[in-house]
């Protein structure tokens, strides 16, 4: 079979439908070919629903044969990581355990709210095992491909959903974001990604990690995508109640509106030690273009990752302990020795932990009174070789593994809003910035990654595969 072209962005596609220039059915039949074609090199689809998909293409297709009106993603192709419910199908969560569960009865809650809105849905990604990952490096279905190099790894845990968008799957992919996992294969694989605030996207239908800090969110090649499937999912839901009282608060017609008044710095400190040079001239790309020099100083953010990784081993563990009991040895190895580890952590330590989360929010949110916006890394270096141990940077061998997350844990530990934007300060693979934001205020991010956008300093193109 020949190789289909990389489907085009949310955007365009269902202004396209729309209007009649092309059938949600040509648009699924020809991202399903280049599935067909491409995933066994990518391999970042686990499960592709194509009878579902053209049978939602069809009712698009119908809808608009007859009058009736399309939502905003009309005929968009989208998929989402396996720890999303889709009916029919076991929710995996990137384990062997859990493909032995019985089929979903019915699809997750943002699933649902991209389909209503037009989308239709292509299938499962591949993850990280239960979510405990940042390398994309799966032992039971194998390692998401960066496709900018397959060589290289696409990050994890969402590997299969940064893969999926980098490769031209789809346009939009659903990931989930506890430390980082939205906004790490988002900078590896070239992408633009939107980790919400702390509650405001349902996770209803989703296999936990750690509940309180777990959040959804998508990733794209586009702000403007972004923003659609964003304000798409948005609403309260019931079935979550961290998210039950918020309003829905559109930001697609607000990301084109500029950054006039908004106050940008650069993160400073911590933030800027610990990677290769090239993250930092990201940043620096970044902030040119914005025309900041002003740096802050995020308070003890080392000791925000440190509390971090407590908390998460902890309730991981917790959430975990039957099912290490039953089946140690059909964990991935790495996953289970550190969620064993976990069930070893004292009490008193996650207590304090708890304890200097919320002192290290009050701090943060007061750098707020004084900026709108923070800009900093989204990792410490490139995407690594699959298998790499070790990275060096400045004559200091560096794990890889528990180092790519160390920009990333500190801002999803207080739940804040962050757009990871795509640089390329030169040849290489794809660096990012992450565009971090006060509570509630996605706009505000979205803003300024669009401005990036717009400049040409973050771009998001497909990869030549």
């Amino acid at each position: 079979m020949s190789v289909r072209g990389p489907v085009g962005t949310a955007t365009e596609i269902a202004a396209a439908v729309a209007a009649g220039r092309v059938s949600a059915r040509s648009v699924t039949e020809a991202a399903l070919a280049r599935i067909e074609a491409l995933n066994s090199a990518v391999n970042a689809f686990t499960d592709v629903t194509a009878d579902r998909a053209l049978a939602k293409a069809d009712a698009v297709d119908s809808r608009r044969a007859t009058g009736q009106p399309l939502g905003p993603l009309a005929g968009v192709p989208f998929a989402a990581k396996n720890l999303f419910d889709i009916e029919g199908l076991p929710t995996r969560a990137g384990s062997k355990i859990n493909r032995e569960r019985a089929p979903a009865r019915r699809d997750g809650a943002l699933v649902r709210k991209l389909e209503e809105a037009g989308a239709v849905l292509l299938g499962g990604l591949n993850m990280g095992e239960y979510a405990f990952d940042f390398t994309g490096e799966n032992t039971h279905d194998g390692p998401s491909r960066n496709p900018h190099d397959l060589a290289h790894m696409a990050g994890g845990s969402s590997g299969g959903s940064g893969a999926a968008v980098a490769a031209g799957f789809v346009p939009i992919a659903l990931g989930s974001d506890t430390n980082g996992s939205i906004r790490v294969p988002s900078a590896f694989c070239g992408l633009f990604g939107l980790k919400p605030t702390f509650g405001r996207l349902s996770r209803a239908g989703s296999f936990p990690f750690v509940a309180s800090f777990d959040h959804l969110g998508p990733l794209a090649r586009s702000v403007d995508d972004l923003a659609l499937s964003y304000d798409a999912m948005q609403g309260p839901d019931p079935e979550d109640p961290w998210s039950a009282g918020r309003p829905p608060e559109p930001v697609a017609a607000l990301v084109g509106s500029g950054i006039s008044g908004v106050r940008i710095a650069i993160a400073g400190g911590y933030y800027a030690s610990g990677g290769e040079p090239a993250a930092y001239r990201a940043v620096a790309l970044a902030a040119e273009a914005l025309g900041t020099s002003r740096t802050v100083e995020i308070p003890e953010a080392a000791r925000a990752r440190a509390a971090a990784f407590v908390i998460t081993a902890s309730e991981g563990a917790a959430l975990h302990l039957d099912r290490l009991r039953a089946r140690p040895a059909d964990f991935d190895p790495s996953t289970r020795d550190r969620l064993l580890a976990g069930t070893m952590i004292p009490a008193a330590w996650v207590q304090k932990a708890q304890r200097f989360r919320r002192w290290y929010r009050e701090r943060v949110l007061a750098l707020f009174d004084e900026v709108d916006v923070i800009l900093a890394p989204t990792t410490p270096y490139r995407s690594p070789r699959i298998g790499q141990p070790s990275f060096v940077i400045g004559g200091v061998e560096m794990p890889v593994r528990p180092n790519i997350g160390i920009y990333t844990q500190p801002i999803s530990f207080i739940g804040l809003p962050v757009v990871a934007a795509p640089i390329r300060p030169d040849d290489g693979l794809p660096l990012s910035v992450q565009v971090i934001a006060p509570p509630w205020r996605e706009d505000l991010a979205l803003r300024v990654a669009r401005e990036l956008e717009t400049a040409g300093v973050a771009a998001a193109p497909v990869a030549r595969l």
